[in-house]
This record gives structure tokens, C-alpha cells and sequence, in this order.
């Protein structure tokens, strides 16, 4: 019981980010060292959008994520059915450097 307790991490979230960003876009790029995740709020009619949040991994991490969020969308789909994608858009990516992916 007492490892149990020491292994155990104490996380705090302010209101702030409890509240969380809304994004609809994500664009995944990457060197040898890291991979960068911006987070995108494109709105129609918009003709430019502005990166809402931008998380950098190490590959491992990037990895894991990868893992951790198949794991809760395998989940979601067990319980709510499978999840219907949308035809692929095309959005012109004109950031500069390698290809995105979303």
C-alpha cells in the first residue's frame, strides 16, 4: 500500500485550462528530436487561422500519446460505435517547412 502511494502523481489544473481550447485542425510536424502538434480553429469564410495551442513531444512521448489515444478511441467506438470519418479536406498548408499531417 505504501508504494502504491508513492508512485502516485499529484496533477492540478487551473479553471483556465480546465476550460480547454477548441480545435478542429491539428498539424503534426517533426525533426529528429521532437515532434510539435499545433492545434488549429479553422472557421469558414476565414482566410487565416491562428495556432490555439502547440504541444512539443520527444518521440517517445509522441509515441505513447499515439498509444494512449488509439487505446481511448478503441474504447469510445467499444461504447458508442464506430466513428464515422468525413472525406478528407484539402486545406493549403503554407506554414513552410516539412508536410503536415492531420
Amino acid at each position: 500500500m505504501a508504494d502504491q502511494q508513492q508512485n502516485q502523481l499529484n496533477i492540478e489544473i487551473s479553471e483556465e485550462v480546465a476550460e480547454g481550447t477548441y480545435a478542429n485542425l491539428a498539424i503534426i510536424t517533426h525533426s529528429h528530436a521532437e515532434f510539435v502538434i499545433d492545434f488549429v480553429n479553422v472557421m469558414p469564410g476565414t482566410p487565416k487561422s491562428r495556432v490555439k495551442s502547440r504541444i512539443i513531444l520527444t518521440p517517445m512521448h509522441a509515441k505513447r500519446f499515439m498509444r494512449a489515444l488509439q487505446e481511448n478511441v478503441d474504447r469510445y467506438e467499444a461504447a458508442n460505435g464506430a466513428i464515422q470519418d468525413l472525406e478528407q479536406v484539402e486545406i493549403p498548408m503554407t506554414f513552410g517547412g516539412p508536410t503536415a499531417q492531420a
